[in-house]
């Protein structure tokens, strides 16, 4: 059985993760540790910020990881254009709308954030897992 979606609701917003995305690069923890702490048992209190500095925070996530919605705004911006960044001893990291298809059409995954596996190593092809820093 595969990891469940998590959710954290406040009265401005709602965050999900998605731990099978994660890859623990803690742009959040460092970006709002007061909402974002791994050692807590609830790791998520977005109600501790703004839902604004929430929102700001969860769109440094590079694999889509972390999701928000929030109530007073239906659809949050996606950027206009797709861009690719290649990190080093890395995956590839995609901010823009895009889909991943598999040979015969099947939609993997739709999403405006997401990181690609470069080394192979991945256990959940073809999105990085963080297989790379262990193969160093």
């Amino acid at each position: 059985m595969g990891k469940r979606l998590q959710v954290y609701e406040a009265d401005a917003i709602t965050v999900t993760f998605d731990p099978i995305l994660c890859i623990h690069s803690r742009e959040c923890v460092r970006g709002l540790p007061e909402v974002f702490d791994p050692a807590s048992r609830r790791w998520i209190r977005p109600e501790r910020a703004s839902a604004d500095r929430v929102v700001e925070v969860v769109g440094r996530c590079p694999t889509g990881a972390l999701q928000v919605q929030r109530p007073d705004r239906p659809e949050m911006p996606i950027p206009p254009v797709a861009v690719i960044r290649v990190a080093p001893k890395g995956p590839l990291y995609i901010r823009g709308r895009v889909r991943i298809e598999n040979d015969d059409g099947t939609v993997l995954r739709e999403s405006d954030a997401m990181a690609l596996c470069r080394c192979g190593a991945t256990a959940n092809p073809p999105f990085c897992d963080g297989s790379h820093e262990r193969r160093e």
